[in-house]
């Protein structure tokens, strides 16, 4: 397995089917926060629909259609590691085997991933305990890079509820351009809301410098573009 440091004590890893026990405890401690915004959030409420929804996205990167990355923090949430209600962390191993204590805190996604066409759209999801670390900037800086510069895609996508600040903050940090907002485009508890799409072409990542491509890469280890390739 993989891992990428985004600093910090911070890791990129895949999220799997097998870790469903951990991604449901992580859910618990997030839901409140990303229910509004990420559609899943809401069935994830068991042990059967939390790996449901890990094996969705594990069939959409066997099809090439789909990922599913968490975000893991070193150090647990809290002082000595401990969460909420004193529940000590999920995880494993930190870098190199050593066995240091990591908690999943959230996570990024491709949504959808069409390579004949050259469009994706990427996602993110985090709980409290992760926030204010740049975190999901980071990791999807990671994905944007992958996406264009090992597969070859052109146009990357990021589709946020206009009320989500933060998910259009994310957006502008990374470069991407406000295209139009899709009126009453989904319901939501007997609503209707709106979807901000915002994106960044390929020629705008490279010309602008906005990748990583290089910067995560460690002396002896695979680079980014290689890390992520190796599921494939």
């Amino acid at each position: 397995m993989f891992s990428i440091d985004l600093g910090d004590g911070a890791q990129l890893r895949p999220l799997e089917p097998w870790q469903a026990e951990e991604f449901l405890a992580h859910m618990d401690r997030a839901r409140e926060l990303v229910d509004p915004w990420i559609p899943w959030a809401s069935i994830s409420t068991d042990l059967a629909t939390a790996t449901a929804t890990l094996q969705r996205y594990a069939d959409k990167q066997a099809a090439d259609t789909g990922r599913l990355f968490g975000i893991w923090q070193e150090g647990g949430l809290g002082p000595a590691g401990i969460g909420p209600g004193g529940l000590e962390p999920e995880g494993g191993l930190g870098p190199g085997g050593l066995g240091r204590e990591s908690t999943l805190v959230g996570g990024t996604m491709f949504v959808a991933f069409d390579a004949a066409s050259g469009n994706c759209e990427i996602g993110c999801w985090l709980e409290p305990a992760g926030t204010g670390r740049g975190l999901i900037t980071k990791a999807v800086r990671v994905l944007i890079d992958w996406a264009f510069r090992t597969r070859g895609m052109q146009r990357v996508e990021w589709h946020c509820d206009p009320r989500n600040g933060a998910s259009s903050n994310v957006a502008r940090r990374l470069g991407m351009t406000l295209e139009g907002t899709l009126r009453s485009a989904y319901p939501w508890k007997g609503t209707r809301r709106d979807t901000e799409i915002w994106a960044v072409l390929a020629g705008d990542w490279v010309s602008g410098q906005l990748s990583v491509s290089g910067q995560l890469s460690v002396s002896g280890q695979l680079s980014v573009s290689e890390q992520l390739s190796v599921s494939e």
